[in-house]
């Protein structure tokens, strides 16, 4: 079992780091080389710059069961697919329950940005959401450990 981290701006990659540890879930960085992201002894894959270049590699490390740290709905869904678990950096799962209402909303924002209207950008960054994060990777940890051990 990995964890999988869509590492390019991630503010949660050493609190997943951490936890991931102490369940023993060996931790693989991804990044393109416009992020160079090193941590002792975590594995970094670092691939060219190019769209949704980070998203494919990261799709051909993964495996089932595995867990993904990243905030792309596109590439939840892709993780969905092939029987991994999604978090985003606020501590939200990504389900087969919520994922095609969150493509869809994404969906909507781009049509109203190609029409030159404005969306809102994300709010600023709490201690709460690190907390919510933390907590929720924790059992979704222990969720994919449970199901590793039945397949």
């Amino acid at each position: 079992m990995q964890l999988l981290i869509d590492a390019d701006a991630c503010p949660v990659t050493d609190i997943a780091l951490a936890i991931s540890s102490s369940y023993s879930i060996k931790p693989i960085l991804f990044c393109d080389t416009s992020h160079v992201l090193e941590r002792p002894g975590v594995q970094t894959i670092t691939v060219e710059k190019g769209p949704d270049s980070v998203d494919f590699a990261l799709l051909n490390a993964l495996t089932r069961n595995d867990i993904v740290v990243t905030q792309d709905y596109g590439l939840a869904a892709m993780v969905l697919a092939k029987g991994g678990f999604v978090i985003d950096q606020n501590g939200r799962q990504f389900t087969e329950y919520n994922i095609d209402q969150l493509l869809y909303t994404r969906h909507i924002g781009q049509q109203i940005r190609r029409a030159g209207g404005r969306t809102k950008g994300p709010k600023k960054r709490t201690k709460e959401n690190n907390l919510a994060f933390e907590t929720n990777f924790r059992q979704i940890c222990e969720q994919a450990i449970l199901m590793a051990r039945k397949s």
